[in-house]
């Protein structure tokens, strides 16, 4: 008897969870990479635009663009950046730096609307819904609804900014229409306006050369991808947004014989938006196989800010 219960204490006892670890693997190794081929989406769309019937006499059509953006990122697509890790669209990289970029966009054309465009001068009151838009649009977009770095209550979320930032656009537009609010359709305000989306834009060809001098050439690089689509996004907003100031301010480009100049600036902000590549490849510049997809976009990014440029000279004269 004894020795059966010897025998029986040295067979191997079965354990449950060995059957329940392969599952789970399964599941998750699905889980991730189907969550994240159905959400992943670079809408770069360049004939995005408001429903023509959507934007009302007297209304600016920037604005309207820019409040469907919002709409279409945050609940269309779907924002993606400050998801938590156990979502799979936690493990994307490329549309979160996307939508940031574009979000970047529009947070420095609404800054823009507060301080030139919707004020009579610089003396005048302040927009309240701008001032409030341009506010919401500084809020980081990797905030989900809790945010440890600075608190263990739950905060608000990059949306829900987001979202107010949209409905205080859409009430200073409505506004607007109804002759309420000021849009200043002068040549000096898009001036400031142009000089000011030149330098952000500069900026981000000095974080592209950056990145290029000191990380090209090398097979792997992990961060080349969050750089390009990043840059990507902000040009992709700034090429709309540009688009339909030529419809605002159309007496102003009438009157300076803008009109060519402004296409050509467009088709550089077109195509830098439109870039597209399946893998983002950090290759030398002056490189045989590996191409450098970040000195092309910095290449057409400088060549849409000298053309920025060129157009604010003649604005000065």
């Amino acid at each position: 008897m004894a020795d059966n219960d010897a025998l029986d204490d040295s067979t191997p006892r079965r354990r449950p969870w060995k059957w329940l670890a392969w599952p789970v693997l399964a599941a998750v190794l699905v889980y991730y990479p189907a969550g994240m081929a159905w959400v992943h989406r670079i809408d770069d769309d360049t004939d995005f635009a408001p429903p023509a019937d959507s934007v009302r006499e007297g209304a600016s059509v920037a604005v309207a663009t820019a409040i469907v953006l919002i709409e279409r990122e945050v609940d269309v697509n779907r924002w993606t950046a400050n998801d938590p890790f156990f979502m799979p669209t936690a493990a994307l990289d490329n549309m979160p730096n996307y939508q940031q970029g574009i979000v970047a966009a529009l947070s420095r054309f609404a800054i823009e609307l507060t301080d030139q465009i919707g004020r009579t001068r610089g003396s005048s009151e302040v927009d309240a819904d701008l001032e409030r838009a341009a506010g919401l649009l500084k809020y980081s977009g990797t905030v989900w609804i809790f945010d440890l770095s600075t608190s263990w209550a739950p905060t608000a979320s990059s949306e829900a900014q987001y979202r107010s930032a949209m409905r205080a656009l859409k009430r200073y537009n409505e506004r607007l229409a109804a002759g309420e609010a000021v849009f200043e359709r002068r040549a000096d305000n898009l001036l400031v306006t142009l000089d000011r989306i030149a330098a952000d834009i500069g900026s981000s060809s000095a974080a592209i050369d950056r990145h290029v001098r000191e990380f090209s050439g090398g097979l792997v690089d992990t961060r080349a991808d969050d750089l390009f689509y990043g840059v990507k996004g902000r040009l992709y907003a700034y090429y709309l947004l540009l688009r339909d100031l030529a419809v605002d301010y159309r007496k102003v480009l009438d009157e300076r014989q803008l009109a060519p100049a402004w296409e050509l600036m467009l088709a550089s902000f077109r195509t830098a938006a439109e870039l597209d590549p399946w893998v983002i490849v950090n290759g030398a510049p002056d490189g045989q196989f590996l191409p450098s997809h970040l000195a092309v976009e910095g290449f057409y990014l400088l060549r849409a800010r000298t053309q920025l440029r060129e157009i604010t000279n003649i604005l000065l004269k």
